[in-house]
């Protein structure tokens, strides 16, 4: 049972609410009658729910301790999924999602499609981060480069979908190197601070250099993608597209777990555990480093191409530091390092937010509060990247 110390914080966590959440949630203003009114129920209720959730905290934590401490010498046993049952439940999620668009409406669709853009490049931040552990929050600046690689080499010289694709990618993979050579060593929040800044130059440029991006007004007219040639109705076009994400989703998570059961894969996560031992052992920390920022620029780039063929428009706007930081948010809530984990994630914080309007004035209030609630029950995320054991057999030689 909670005692008076744990009363007492919850109190002062509880009045601390109420003081940041005073002017949104208590205060509203009507400009049409010049009237303010006072919604004092609403302070109540936040100052309840937070020494309540405190309470419930810190009643969680004790807990977590005291189950640690018993479970030392009797470890649980790990929960795995019987052979049997996995076959149906992969049949019966690959049919679902052929099924889906056929179903739902094109609204709904392009939701989904919207979800699986942010799947992809949670994975490939997934890489800098999760696995390299090198915190980049200017990830957005690799997708705007694919994003405009494809709406200006279509405007000037007509290449379609298809084409720029490929050139997005390399595009992507070259900024990441172009950026990886100043910060080779930085680390920790003087990185941060650096790739946020590459993230604002690229923005910028894009919204002030008129001649070459069209500056705020954007790029209007991108061609969809096309399926040899082909015409295809909107309807049509969208489903189109969602079952191109799915592929690339099933291309990204393939190409992923394969590289995080690599040789560059087991060198990205001994740099990220410990920089100056993984030098040590004669690992190249230069090459390593650029080659995570170099592939996960280049999904960055890729779903920049298909930003720009599913919206049809593009402007400076759409490439903000938020989007960064919700990729990371989702890198992060759904496990560094975890495949099912960041995708997870990318439905949970793409699909809610669209599905929840009713409470959009809300929308960032809630977003912080899952996070904070996050880092408090299950800080490692929602499925936790699990460690690879190695062990030496004499009769049978390295097993994991």
């Amino acid at each position: 049972m909670p005692g008076f110390s744990e009363i007492k914080k919850a109190f002062l966590v509880s009045l601390w609410f109420i003081f940041l959440t005073f002017p949104l949630m208590v205060i509203r203003i009507n400009p049409y009658e010049n009237l303010v009114s006072y919604r004092w129920a609403n302070l109540f209720l936040v100052g309840g729910a937070t020494f309540f959730l405190s309470l419930l905290s810190d009643f969680y934590q004790l807990k977590k301790k005291e189950t640690a401490l018993n479970n030392i010498a009797r470890p649980r046993p790990k929960f795995h999924l019987h052979s049997r049952f996995k076959r149906p439940l992969a049949a019966l999620g690959g049919l679902l999602i052929i099924l889906f668009p056929f179903f739902f409406s094109s609204y709904q669709v392009n939701i989904m499609t919207t979800a699986l853009i942010y799947v992809v490049l949670g994975l490939g931040l997934n890489i800098v981060v999760g696995l390299a552990g090198l915190l980049d929050l200017g990830y957005v600046a690799f997708y705007a480069v694919g994003a405009y690689s494809y709406a200006l080499l279509n405007y000037h010289f007509g290449l379609g979908f298809w084409t720029v694709l490929p050139v997005g990618a390399g595009l992507g993979a070259l900024f990441g190197i172009l950026l990886g050579f100043p910060v080779l060593r930085l680390r920790g929040d003087y990185l941060a601070i650096v790739t946020l800044g590459f993230g604002e130059i690229i923005r910028l440029i894009l919204e002030n250099w008129n001649e070459f991006s069209f500056g705020p007004g954007g790029i209007a007219d991108i061609p969809r993608p096309s399926f040899f040639g082909l015409q295809m109705s909107l309807t049509v076009s969208t489903i189109y597209v969602y079952f191109l994400m799915i592929a690339f989703t099933f291309f990204t998570v393939f190409v992923v777990n394969r590289l995080q059961n690599s040789r560059i894969g087991r060198a990205w996560v001994a740099l990220r555990e410990d920089e100056i031992a993984c030098q040590a052992m004669g690992i190249d920390k230069t090459r390593t480093k650029l080659t995570a920022f170099a592939l996960g620029a280049t999904w960055a780039g890729m779903m920049g191409v298909m930003f720009a063929a599913k919206t049809t428009f593009i402007n400076p706007a759409s490439f903000t530091f938020l989007e960064s930081a919700i990729i990371l948010s989702i890198v992060v809530l759904g496990g560094m390092g975890s495949i099912a984990g960041v995708i997870i994630a990318a439905l949970i914080l793409i699909l809610l937010p669209e599905y929840f309007r009713a409470f959009a004035d809300y929308r960032m209030l809630l977003f912080g509060a899952t996070m904070v609630l996050m880092m408090i029950f299950r800080p490692q995320g929602i499925f936790p990247g699990h460690r690879q054991i190695y062990r030496f057999s004499p009769e049978r030689g390295v097993e994991k």
